[in-house]
Order: structure tokens, then sequence, then C-alpha cells
């Protein structure tokens, strides 16, 4: 087992290390002469990377341009294109936004936006899909999750706080992967440093009475620096090969890198249900140190652990260390100012038909759009991070609208949400599209999961275009739930495949005609009563 004496690394004196590699104990591990000529082989084949803090990250002054975010969305959303113009054109304009001058970027405030369709139309996948498009931070929330203040439940000020948790994610994401290349090399270093001993050796002092001597003590010295050397390039390949990884060493690293699975003395504000959004980071480190026993002084522990898990560890310390001097909490705030998109989905579940019998709850739900409104039209938000100003902050709104209509929403409310975009019902052929065009369609999706019991599924076109024809019916004579009723029929059909498939020999094809899509559906087709109870 390799120990480590401390991290940072203490530095042993040469002179005990040089006499531990004369005992030829190499530090506890022997390896045979092919796996020494393989780590050389990778140590000359791998040179070390040049790393540098200013490595390759996406630039927030790039953005996809209005045709490309809708070729994106194409790729998995089928129709919809006004949906999807308009909101290709809400992230190009956030750019455009940013290129301006200060005097005329002040100016120039968000074209919020409400998408109108019925219920699995695609709104919610758009806008699932739209946040893996953009180095923005972006949050999807539920309206009926508010309540209004006074109510007992969350009020609508915790949207802000949850972007900025995002943001601020987002922003420590992108600057730990600039400092990866280093923080890798860095790792490997402590590592290398606890299996062969510091790179540097200890500063030998010549005595200049006696030439003779130090002379020798030097040629010593050297050629202990050249088996040192040698040592650790052999470390270095089989450390890269990964040949090392079950090994244990003993690291001795700050508690609360050890601690975060354990009792984190930050969780002290969850005690009680108390809201912990508004707690200062400072206040937390402050706490820990606080519970830390050594009045705030930094506490290491020691812990023995594989390379492999070791890699993992200092890694994150490394990062930790390089981003030190980033401030991380300021840029995060500036990007959930001028680039946070909040998407409020099932919005139109907060308002009610104006002659329509109002309860408690509608004065409620109608109580969150009026909360709702400065924070759309633009206010101050106080959380953890800092004041965050909601004047940039992109709103999408979106809504099936069935037992009401937009124009039930508060009148300011609907001056603060002036594109409008409405989407199609989905037809025959939309779901047929559906089942075949999008890259993980339901079909693929079957595929890869018999796939792995060795078995082949074959769904024939005319099946395709009954299940298509089937779901599109019990849309109109049911209710119409669009997409998402393509998920019951297919499981359906599937259900006793997926059950014998288990037992196939591998290699077994199953086909899907239309003739068994037929027989597994027709007494929902038959009976309407019946056909009620399929989702």
């Amino acid at each position: 087992m390799f120990r480590l004496v401390s991290y940072p690394t203490r530095r042993v004196a040469y002179g005990s290390h040089a006499n531990f590699l004369r005992k030829g104990l190499l530090l506890g591990h022997s390896f045979s002469t092919d796996q020494a000529s393989t780590a050389e082989d990778l140590t000359d084949s791998d040179p070390k990377a040049a790393a540098s803090s200013k490595a390759p990250v996406r630039s927030k002054d790039t953005a996809l341009k209005p045709n490309e975010v809708v070729r994106e969305l194409d790729r998995h959303i089928v129709g919809q294109n006004e949906a999807k113009k308009a909101v290709a054109i809400a992230l190009r304009n956030r750019w455009r936004r940013r290129k301006l001058p200060e005097h005329h970027r002040k100016e120039i405030t968000p074209r919020n936006v409400l998408m109108i369709g019925p219920t699995g139309c695609g709104k919610t996948e758009i806008a699932r899909r739209m946040a893996n498009l953009d180095d923005s931070p972006f949050l999807k929330v539920e309206a009926t999750k508010f309540t209004e203040v006074g109510y007992h439940g969350r009020d609508v000020d915790s949207i802000i706080r949850d972007l900025m948790d995002i943001s601020f994610q987002l922003t420590k994401k992108i600057h730990m992967e600039r400092v990866r290349s280093v923080a890798i090399e860095r790792t490997e270093s402590k590592i290398l440093d606890i299996l062969a001993g510091p790179s540097t050796p200890a500063v030998v002092t010549e005595d200049e009475d006696d030439d003779g001597e130090s002379a020798s003590e030097s040629k010593n010295v050297k050629s202990l620096q050249d088996i040192k050397s040698n040592t650790r390039a052999k470390f270095s390949g089989l450390f890269k090969s990964g040949l090392l990884d079950d090994q244990e060493i003993v690291v001795e690293v700050p508690a609360e890198y050890l601690d975060k699975s354990g009792n984190n003395p930050g969780q002290v504000f969850a005690m009680g249900n108390l809201d912990s959004s508004n707690v200062s980071p400072n206040m937390t480190s402050a706490v820990m140190n606080l519970f830390s026993g050594k009045g705030g002084k930094e506490n290491k522990k020691r812990k023995k652990m594989k390379i492999s898990d070791a890699k993992v560890l200092l890694e994150e310390i490394e990062t930790d260390i390089l981003l030190e001097n980033v401030d991380l909490k300021a840029e995060a705030l500036q990007r959930a100012e001028e680039s946070g998109i909040v998407f409020l989905d099932e919005i139109d579940k907060i308002c009610s038909a104006k002659d329509a019998y109002r309860s408690g709850a509608d004065a409620s739900a109608e109580g969150v759009q009026r909360d709702l409104l400065p924070l759309v039209e633009g206010t101050v938000i106080n959380t953890k991070y800092g004041n965050v100003k909601t004047d940039y902050i992109l709103f999408i709104g979106s809504g099936a609208f069935h037992q009401c209509k937009p124009a039930d929403m508060l009148p300011e409310l609907q001056g603060r949400l002036p594109i409008r975009v409405e989407l199609s019902a989905l037809t025959e052929e939309n779901l047929y599209q559906i089942l075949t065009e999008p890259e993980a369609n339901l079909v693929v999706q079957q595929k890869q999961l018999v796939g792995t019991e060795g078995v082949e599924l074959v769904v024939e076109e005319d099946a395709l275009r009954e299940i298509a024809r089937v779901a599109a019916l019990l849309n109109k004579t049911v209710e119409n739930i669009g997409a998402r009723r393509l998920h019951t029929v297919m499981e359906r059909i599937m259900e006793e495949i997926s059950y014998d498939c288990a037992e196939m020999e591998e290699g077994s094809q199953v086909k899907v005609p239309k003739e068994m899509v037929e027989e597994r559906l027709k007494d929902f087709i038959k009976n309407p009563d019946l056909s009620r109870y399929i989702l």
C-alpha cells in the first residue's frame, strides 16, 4: 500500500528516499519487465499535454442562428414550425442585444413568448430541447407549484433563486472545463509524488574544504536523480494506462471534501425546514469552520482509497484551487440577468374563465398571476448570490387553455407576454412522423430495449400506420392527449413481446405486423366505454 504523508505533499528528505530506493522496495510495488517497457512506451508516446488556463471553451459571444436552432429542434420534434421560429428568434435576440453598446442595450427588453396549444403537441418538449442548445441559464417550472404570498407553499420569487443556482452551477462548469487539463496534470503529479517521491530533489550544500568528498556526493545524488527519474517515468506510464487504479494510497485532504457524503455542517440550515436560499455562502463557510473543532483552522483528514478514487478527489481539490481567484458569483449573477430564460409551463392552470365560479384555490391562483407581474416586468430579487435584476430575463409561458382563454389572464400579464404562438393539434400523419422521424422515436427505443436480450425487433410499415391511426382515433373519441397517446398504444402492443423476449434464443427476430396491432387493440376500438380507460 502506498502512503501519502500530507496534502499538499510534504517533502520527504531526499536522503531517506534514496535509502528507500537502494533497498529495492520501490515503495512496496513491483512490476514485470513487460509492464516496465509498456510504461516507457506510454511515457514516450503520450507526452504531457500543454496545460493552459486558456483552454478553448464555448464563448458566450457565439450563438446559434435561428435556422440552426430550428434544425436542431427538427431532429426531435415534428411540426410546430411557428413555435420553433419564435423560440429561435428569441434566443438569437439575446445574442444581438449583448452586441449593442451599453446605452442602447439598456433600452431593449426581451419579447416574452406565450405558446398556446393542446396537451401533447410539443410545448414542453420544445422547452426541454431548448435547455441543451445554449450556454444560458435555463429553468423550467410548473406554474401550479406556486402560491400567492400569504398562502402555504412556494412564492414566485423562488423561481429567480432557482435560476441563480442553475446559473452558478453552469458558470462553475464552464470554468472547470477551462482548467480541467491543468487540474488533471497536477493530480497526476501529486499521485506520482506518492508513488515515486517528489520530483524536486533536495539541495546539496558543497563543502569548499573537501572538494573530493563533495564531488563524490554530487555524483551519488546525480545517480539517485536518474533512478528517481526512471522510476517516475515508469510509474507515470502505469498510471496513465490504468494498471495502478486498484492500488491503494493514503491521502490527507481538507475534511470538507471527505464529509460531503456524511454530516455536512452546512446542513444546519435545513433543520426545522428553514429556508436556506438566502443564506450567504460566506456564512455557511463560517459555520463549517465553527463545526470543524479547530476554531476555523483548516481541518484535514486521512483517507485510504484506491488510486482511481483518489484521482477523482484530488482533481476536484485542484480544480477548486485553480478557481479560487475567479469570482464565480459575480459572473453567474451577470449570466442570469443577461441570458437567463424561464419557461413557465401550465400557465393556463393559474387562471379561470371570467364567468366561472371562483373557489379559494382560484383566488390563490389569481394571486400567483399578480405576483408574476413584477417578476416579468422587472424587479430585484434577493438571493444568496446577491440581488438579481429580472428586467432582461426571458420568460416563455405555455398552456393548453382548454378551460379558459388567454384573454382570461390578468390584462397586465397578457401585455407582458406580447408574442403569441399557437401550436396545432397533431393529426394522424403527425403521429406517424413522430413514430419514425425523431432520432430517439418510440420504435427505436423499443428496439434498443429488446435488443439487450439479443432479440431483433422489426415493426412493419403497415403496423406503424395502424398504430398512428388508432392513436388518432382514440384522441378523437376519448380525450385528445396528443403524442402521449402513442406511449400507451405502443406499450400495449409490446407487452407480450417484452415479457417473452427474455426467454427467446439470442439472435431471434420478432416481427410486428399490422394484424398483431389490430388483434391487440381491437377490443378498445370496438368498445368506446372500455377505451376510456386507456390513457
